[in-house]
C-alpha cells in the first residue's frame, strides 16, 4: 500500500467573499505548484458496459505547453491572471492572524494521509489541489530552473464538481477575445524588436503610403475605417502573412522577442529552415525598409498584372481579400526565391515578368474558382506556381 508521510505548504492570503463563497487568493511558488497540482481531463470512461464522461478539463495541448515553456524562461515572462484551484476542506487549515482585519490569513495546504485505509479518503501531496483553469501554464512551468516564479491562485475549498465545472465553464466561455489585429498594433509601443513588431511596422508603412499597391487596403485593428470602402483586408491577415516567412513557429517568436529585450543578436535561419524563412535575413540584419520595398514590389507587380481584380471592392472578387492574399503569399515564396537570393529586393519588373506567365484573368478571380477559405488559397497558389513555372526552386 502506498504510504507519504505529512508534507504542506503555507502561504498568505486574502479571503474574498462572492456569491458563490469565499475565495482565496494569494501566490505558490512555481516548483511547489507543480508538485502539488493535479489536472482532471475530460475523458470517456466504461464500467460494467455504460459510458460516460467524467472531469472538466480541455485535453492538454502540447504545443502550448512548449511555446509557455519556452515563454518562462524569458526576462518579461508573467502570468498576470490567476490560476484558479479547488482543495478539499480536510487539506486545509486556515488563521487569522491579524485581528484588525480577519480577510488576511495564512492558509496551510497539506496532504492527507491519515486515509491511507481508505484510498478515496486519502489525498497525496500531488494531488492536494485540482487545476480549475491553469493547467498549460503549471505544465509549462514543469523543469523551470530561473529565478522566483511566485505564481498568484485563487483558491475554492471544498468546491464540489459541479461548482467547478461551472467556474471552468464561465473563465473559458465568458471571456471575450482580444482582435490580433489590435495585438499586433500595440506591438508599435515596444522598445526593442521583435518579428510582430517588424512586420507591424512594414504593415503600416504599405497602408499609410500613397502611392503602395496597398494604400488603404488594410482594416488597422480589425475593424473598417468609417468613410473608406476600400479596406479588403484586416491587419493580422497580412501581419501573419509576413511573419510567416521570418519565424518557423510560435516558439522562435517568442526566443526572437526575449533576445530583442536583451539586445542580442537574432540568429539566422538554420540551413533545413532556409528554403521557408525566405525573410529572416532582412529581419536579422535590421532592414525593415527593404523587407517594405521587397513586399511593395511584389504586390505592385500583382496590381499592374490584373488591375480591376486587385481593386475592386464590390463582391464578386476575391484576390484583395483574405483567402486571395493568402494565395498571393504562399506563392510569393516560390517567385521570390526563383527571382533572387534571400535578403536582395527583387523589382517588380522581376516580379511582373513572371505574372505574365499566367492565364489568369481578373474576371478568373471569383469564389466560384477559388472558394473562401484555405482550400482556395491553395489553388490559387498552386495554380500561380504551375503557370508561372516556379514550382521547382520549393
Amino acid at each position: 500500500m502506498l504510504t507519504e508521510s505529512p508534507r504542506s505548504v503555507t502561504i498568505s492570503a486574502l479571503r474574498i467573499r462572492q456569491p458563490i463563497g469565499d475565495i482565496y487568493v494569494g501566490s505558490i511558488p512555481a516548483k511547489t505548484l507543480v508538485d502539488i497540482t493535479d489536472f482532471d481531463i475530460r475523458q470517456l470512461v466504461s464500467e460494467r458496459g455504460i459510458d460516460s464522461y467524467l472531469g472538466i478539463q480541455r485535453d492538454l495541448d502540447p504545443k502550448r505547453v512548449k511555446e509557455i515553456a519556452q515563454y518562462v524562461k524569458g526576462t518579461d515572462a508573467t502570468f498576470p491572471t490567476a490560476v484558479v484551484l479547488a482543495v478539499p476542506e480536510k487539506c486545509v487549515t486556515i488563521e487569522s492572524p491579524c485581528s484588525a482585519d480577519d480577510r488576511f490569513v495564512r492558509m496551510t495546504l497539506s496532504n492527507y494521509p491519515q486515509g491511507e485505509d481508505d484510498p478515496e479518503e486519502a489525498v497525496y501531496y500531488r494531488h492536494i489541489a485540482r487545476v480549475i483553469d491553469g493547467q498549460h501554464r503549471i505544465r509549462g512551468l514543469e523543469g523551470y530552473a530561473g529565478a522566483d516564479f511566485d505564481v498568484n491562485v485563487s483558491i475554492f475549498i471544498d468546491a464540489d464538481i459541479a461548482d467547478q465545472a461551472s467556474i471552468f465553464a464561465t473563465v473559458n466561455l465568458a471571456q471575450t477575445k482580444v482582435s490580433k489585429s489590435l495585438v499586433y498594433d500595440l506591438f508599435e509601443l515596444s522598445k526593442s524588436r521583435s518579428p510582430e513588431k517588424t512586420c507591424h511596422s512594414v504593415v503600416v508603412a504599405l497602408e499609410s503610403t500613397k502611392g503602395s499597391p496597398l494604400y488603404r487596403k488594410i482594416k488597422r485593428l480589425g475593424k473598417a475605417t468609417p468613410g473608406r470602402y476600400s479596406e479588403t483586408l484586416s491587419q493580422a491577415t497580412v501581419v501573419a502573412g509576413v511573419l510567416q516567412y521570418i519565424c518557423k513557429d510560435k516558439i522562435q517568436i517568442i526566443q526572437d522577442r526575449q533576445i530583442g529585450r536583451r539586445g542580442g543578436t537574432f540568429p539566422p535561419a538554420q540551413p533545413a529552415d532556409a528554403s521557408k524563412l525566405v525573410l529572416r535575413p532582412f529581419f536579422v540584419e535590421g532592414r525593415d525598409a527593404d523587407l517594405t520595398n521587397l513586399l511593395w514590389n511584389f504586390f505592385e507587380a500583382v496590381q499592374e498584372r490584373w488591375p480591376d481584380a486587385w481593386d475592386a471592392n464590390a463582391n464578386g472578387y476575391m484576390l484583395n481579400r483574405t483567402n486571395g492574399f493568402d494565395g498571393l503569399m504562399r506563392y510569393f515564396r516560390h517567385a521570390y526565391r526563383y527571382t533572387t537570393t534571400p535578403g536582395k529586393v527583387a523589382t517588380a519588373a522581376q516580379f511582373k515578368k513572371l505574372l505574365d506567365k499566367s492565364k489568369l484573368q481578373d474576371d478568373d478571380f471569383n469564389p466560384q474558382n477559388f472558394v473562401p477559405g484555405s482550400s482556395g488559397a491553395s489553388a490559387l497558389a498552386r495554380r500561380l506556381i504551375e503557370e508561372t513555372g516556379v514550382g521547382l526552386v520549393s
